[in-house]
């Protein structure tokens, strides 16, 4: 019995079955390969497919330069492939409707594919040339060893973005009153150490691992000043060793790690499942107008291709991860020095990079710039594309 590989089809970003393919539904999900994730497919890109399915992709859509042949590489990522191939990376579906009856799922890349773009009366195809990246994998009687496939390209470099999947927190203003708090420590500790056990007080609900954080930053709306969130320090974790005890209600916790000074008053948040990499480019469902509210993790007055954006839009406005959104910058002022008496002038508001959303809070969220034609600053606006 033999094990086929799974074959890229269109643009880096879909994917064929090579053996037993079928139409893909609205959400739906692809057979796991070697204990990879299925991730589903949106209601919307299904749709966008089925009709370049029916229709095929005008030649006009092809970005400039869109190589005839082109072999995934490590180090490719989802929107660096789409890029090449399209004007607009976030519309892949389109080049996903090339070939869908062969498709099982769009999420899965690998190094070693090979795609071939051909052009024939103004319609664009892209096929699977020679299969390099997915080994086979005989089965016979007796013990075998075989190396697992390489590891799908991401939409985004996790190396560019990763410490963001987790870290810095971000804290509303409503959360940071409820969360609990470390009240006491063992006798005569002024600090915590790993191994040790720490007496908290506060609604701990039904978690037993947590993050414990200290308020940092504060973000703010750079128009009126009012406090969004606070990108909060990162102090270490701790488990919940005993629950609410006492007329005080008083749980004891043991400390797991530490990365900074952890003491009383530091605060206790559930740790939150890892945010993966599993979605893909998109424009907006609906309008989106916000602001860059911060850059990074630090105080950086300038950002660029790379840099990593907070802004003041999150899941509760409507913005989702794969988001990708414009950056401009406003009207501003400037001074006319080809004038006499260098009158000050407004510059009308123009585009000046691409972001793309990948973590959200309630009402803040984090994106990574795309494309920056000039440095971002905050309050620099984004909307749908």
């Amino acid at each position: 019995m033999q094990f086929k590989g799974y074959h890229l089809a269109a643009a880096g970003i879909m994917l064929c079955a090579a053996a037993q393919a079928a139409p893909v539904s609205p959400a739906a999900s692809a057979p796991s390969l070697h204990g990879l994730p299925a991730y589903p497919v949106g209601a919307r890109e299904h749709a966008r497919a089925q009709t370049v399915a029916q229709q095929g992709l005008p030649v006009g859509e092809l970005a400039a330069g869109a190589p005839s042949r082109y072999t995934v590489k490590r180090g490719d990522t989802l929107w660096t492939l789409a890029g090449m191939y399209l004007k607009k990376p976030w519309n892949w579906p389109a080049l996903w409707g090339m070939n869908m009856e062969q498709i099982r799922n769009p999420h899965w890349i690998f190094p070693g594919q090979v795609l071939v773009l051909t052009v024939t009366d103004g319609r664009a195809t892209l096929a699977v040339g020679a299969d390099q990246g997915i080994p086979q994998v005989r089965l016979e009687p007796g013990v075998r060893s075989e190396p697992l496939p390489p590891a799908g390209i991401p939409t985004l470099d996790p190396q560019v973005i990763g410490a963001f999947l987790t870290r810095p927190l971000i804290v509303e203003p409503g959360q940071l009153a409820k969360s609990p708090r470390i009240v006491a420590l063992p006798d005569g500790h002024v600090m915590l150490v790993p191994g040790e056990r720490a007496y908290v007080r506060g609604d701990l609900g039904e978690a037993a691992h947590f993050d414990v954080y200290r308020p940092g930053r504060p973000l703010r709306d750079p128009g009126t000043g009012k406090v969004l969130a606070y990108q909060s320090d990162d102090l270490g974790s701790v488990d919940l060793l005993r629950g609410p005890q006492g007329k005080d209600r008083v749980a004891t916790v043991n400390v797991r790690s530490v990365l900074r000074e952890m003491g009383v008053g530091d605060r206790l948040v559930a740790k939150p499942p890892r945010q993966d990499l599993d979605f893909t480019p998109k424009a907006p469902a609906r309008p989106v107008h916000g602001l860059v509210v911060a850059i990074g993790d630090d105080e950086h007055q300038l950002a660029g291709r790379n840099s990593i954006l907070a802004l003041d839009l999150g899941r509760d406005d409507g913005v989702e991860r794969g988001d990708v959104l414009t950056i401009e910058r406003p009207p501003h002022a400037v001074v006319d020095k080809t004038r006499k008496g260098a009158p000050t002038i407004e510059l009308p508001e123009h585009r000046i990079g691409l972001l793309m959303v990948f973590r959200t809070f309630g009402h803040v969220s984090y994106g990574l710039v795309l494309e920056a034609a000039t440095p971002i600053e905050i309050a620099d606006r984004v909307r749908q594309p």
